[in-house]
């Protein structure tokens, strides 16, 4: 984990996030979810993000 400073604190922010799919399509496998989890962990770095957990199941996405 990292925090973030301003003038007069210091800050760590932890989000719950969950990605449902329109209509909670039965869609997401395995292979989906890992494709998904790597474009995330590829991009987590250019917004100072830390990924502590992902799960999915077949209608979403939790990290």
């Amino acid at each position: 984990m990292q925090s973030d400073t301003n003038n007069h604190s210091v800050f760590m922010l932890h989000y719950h996030l969950i990605m449902c799919i329109k209509y909670r399509n039965n869609v997401i496998d395995d292979n989906i979810s890992n494709r998904l989890k790597e474009i995330f962990v590829k991009i987590a770095p250019t917004y100072n993000i830390t990924l502590e957990e992902w799960n999915h199941d077949i209608d979403h996405v939790y990290a």
